[in-house]
């Protein structure tokens, strides 16, 4: 079962990755394609003429930014907590505006992949539907996403991230987009693309005709038509069946001076044009006038057309050549097309026989030292082999795929080798070469709380020690019991076989503390070890760091190893704060001890969650934490004294889960409760280290 929750969230997860990775990106790369379609959304409900045009482009730039970043740390598993609820929450939004875009209707594309893949708001509703769903799932439980990158390394991909994206957009205001999905890109033969096959399906349309006749209003259909006794008031005209729709169906050019239709003259014109594109002169940018001046010249030597197409208003036109000094002619033409064709104001475009094969943003024009041949002795002048979308390509995958892949094995390589650094010590051929290398020890211990009575617990203590006795564990085993079964329970083991601990000890060496046991008392019974830091003892007992400090100095002071035990909360593990509450746990009781006395402390990891919950970290989850703290008691006393601490599991460990868990290099044994308090149970956890 948990394997299967773990893919279902994985699979889930990576749905919404790759979705919000290609929606931010289409968005990123044409943020004024984004800012119009904003607009279009802002115009049906009259807001349009409101809100400033910088603050629409930068809510583009911003919501293309969010939805690549979430995608990228939903890929990378990255603040996996906060991320998959900020998903929840951005698909819970744009599901509500999808319904409302489904039942109004005021947009036919939502614009939610530019201009990549259009959708209907039908199949738009669908998919945000499916979104929302894998988005609750996997909220539902983050832990089982799957890390690509380590923990402290995962900042480097979420700058890395932000900064690409930002840059992306930046960029493509600057030049033009990374991709050009619109049917305007270079390689179009327009007037092709604007014809409609022979054979192709007709737009099918129905009038209502509405008439009036003496103080009674019908409607009418073109078969029904009535006679000239009736009055005619409005006609309604619908479409029935939607017909072939070329590519290109709104492109049209006007002389500015006769008003004449010259579009087919333009697009039919053998040899190269130049297309200046201004949709709206007055908004226009003139800072490079001059290289457009210069081009204009350039294209009468050449014998090139030159025109300037806008949507400007005659007084517009005049205030630019006014300024620019422009003698090229003005063509008119509708504005919602000429910002398809180029998201730039100005931008230029090259034509070849009636086909793009050059387009530059006003900031890239080519530049006056280029035009010293004949076009057609260029290479602005001849088509790109690949429509530049290979280049494109190239660029995005050395840009930001490749360092990413690269971070990610190196990160991977380094995980990889720090295991490999762990396993060293059990592996057999290297012992041949480091026989004198320590290997640290291998420990079960039980823990069995406030259970059993005294004569419950001296034949249990008597059965697992006649069991262990009999078959030789390959590991240590502890019991630790209540207070009064020590000295009884101490009497029927063998202590070369098991060990002998108690649950706790005072954090007084003696006097008035009625009811409290101190750790020479512990001692004097013949015991061993003593569990300290037990996470029931924090919260029911209230026991803080300071105590806790107090009583591991003591016990270590009477001969006592301890069994110090950490772990976090469900809610601290949701919000991804196990590292720090694990270390802050360390740091305030035990990280005090110099080298010498670490020697006998013994780690036991028990995430609160797991403990008689039933529920269990996963042999990932536990290996990671358990390898993390090796790596914070490495920086304390260093890589030998980290290599040779034991390091113990606990939380809902038994016989069934305990071979995969002790199989992790980290894991050097369990601290087991129930489990503990059934000779056949225990014994099954203790085999576990046979297998």
């Amino acid at each position: 079962m948990n394997k299967l929750r773990v893919i279902i969230v994985n699979v889930c997860r990576l749905i919404l990755a790759v979705t919000f990775i290609i929606s931010g990106y289409v968005k990123a790369i044409d943020p004024l394609g984004t800012q119009y379609k904003i607009t279009d959304y802002l115009a049906a409900i009259d807001l349009a003429g409101i809100v400033p045009q910088w603050t629409t482009l930068l809510l583009a730039v911003v919501l293309a930014a969010i939805e690549f970043a979430l995608g990228v740390f939903m890929l990378f598993a990255i603040k996996r907590q906060i991320t998959t609820r900020l998903t929840l929450a951005f698909m819970a939004v744009m599901t509500l505006i999808t319904v409302w875009i489904y039942i109004a209707d005021p947009v036919k594309d939502c614009g939610c992949f530019g201009d990549a893949f259009i959708l209907t708001n039908g199949e738009t509703l669908l998919k945000n539907i499916l979104l929302v769903a894998c988005a609750a799932i996997v909220a539902w439980q983050p832990a089982c996403m799957l890390r690509l990158i380590s923990p402290s390394n995962q900042w480097l991909v979420m700058n890395y991230a932000v900064v690409y994206i930002l840059g992306t957009s930046l960029w493509c205001l600057y030049a033009l987009p990374t991709f050009d999905f619109r049917p305007y890109h270079i390689g179009v033969n327009i007037k092709e693309a604007m014809t409609i096959p022979e054979g192709a399906p007709q737009t099918e349309y129905a009038t209502t005709f509405i008439m009036q006749k003496d103080g009674k209003t019908r409607e009418f259909t073109v078969d029904n038509y009535p006679d000239s006794t009736w009055q005619f008031v409005d006609a309604r005209t619908v479409v029935t069946k939607q017909g072939y729709e070329p590519p290109i169906h709104d492109f049209i050019i006007d002389s500015a001076t006769t008003g004449e239709d010259i579009t087919d003259s333009i697009l039919s014109r053998p040899g190269y044009t130049f297309l200046l594109i201004a949709p709206s002169l007055a908004k226009a940018d003139d800072s490079n006038f001059g290289d457009i001046d210069q081009i204009y010249e350039y294209a009468q030597e050449q014998g090139a057309a030159f025109y300037c197409l806008t949507a400007s208003t005659d007084k517009d036109i005049t205030r630019w050549r006014d300024i620019t000094g422009a003698e090229y002619p003005f063509c008119l033409s509708d504005e919602t097309t000429l910002k398809t064709i180029i998201r730039s104001n100005p931008g230029l475009l090259l034509l070849k026989n009636g086909t793009i094969i050059g387009k530059w943003s006003h900031n890239l024009l080519p530049q006056t030292d280029e035009l010293t041949a004949p076009l057609n002795k260029l290479s602005i002048g001849q088509m790109p082999t690949d429509n530049g979308m290979s280049s494109s390509i190239l660029k995005v995958v050395l840009t930001f795929l490749l360092p990413l892949i690269l971070l990610s094995l190196a990160d991977r390589l380094w995980a990889w080798t720090k295991w490999v650094r762990s396993k060293q010590k059990e592996n057999n051929i290297f012992q041949i070469f480091k026989s004198k290398k320590k290997m640290r020890k291998k420990i079960v211990a039980g823990n069995w709380k406030m259970n059993l009575n005294l004569q419950d617990g001296v034949a249990l203590a008597k059965e697992i020690n006649e069991a262990l006795v009999a078959e030789k564990p390959n590991c240590d085993v502890v019991i630790c019991t209540p207070f009064i079964h020590l000295a009884s329970v101490a009497n029927v083991l063998d202590s070369s076989v098991v060990g002998l601990g108690a649950e706790n000890c005072a954090d007084k060496e003696k006097g008035a503390y009625t009811g409290e046991v101190s750790a020479e008392m512990v001692k004097s019974t013949g015991a061993q070890y003593v569990i300290l830091g037990h996470s029931e003892r924090r919260q029911y007992y209230g026991e803080t760091a300071e105590i806790l400090k107090e009583k591991v100095d003591l016990a270590l002071a009477h001969g006592l190893k301890v069994i110090f035990c950490c772990g976090e909360t469900l809610e601290e593990r949701k919000a991804e704060k196990q590292n720090d509450v694990v270390k802050a746990e360390l740091e305030g009781s035990v990280f005090h001890l110099d080298a010498e006395a670490w020697k006998n402390i013994i780690i036991a990891y028990e995430p609160i969650w797991a403990i008689g919950t039933g529920m269990t970290a996963t042999s990932d989850q536990a290996e990671e934490m358990l390898a993390y703290i090796r790596s914070i008691v490495a920086e304390k006393y260093g890589n030998e004294a980290a290599e040779d601490t034991s390091i113990l599991y606990g939380g809902s460990c038994k016989a069934s889960n305990a071979p995969e868990l002790f199989s992790k290099p980290n894991i050097d044994g369990g601290l087991i409760g129930g489990a503990s308090l059934k000779c056949a149970d225990f014994k099954g956890i203790i085999d576990a280290w046979k297998k």
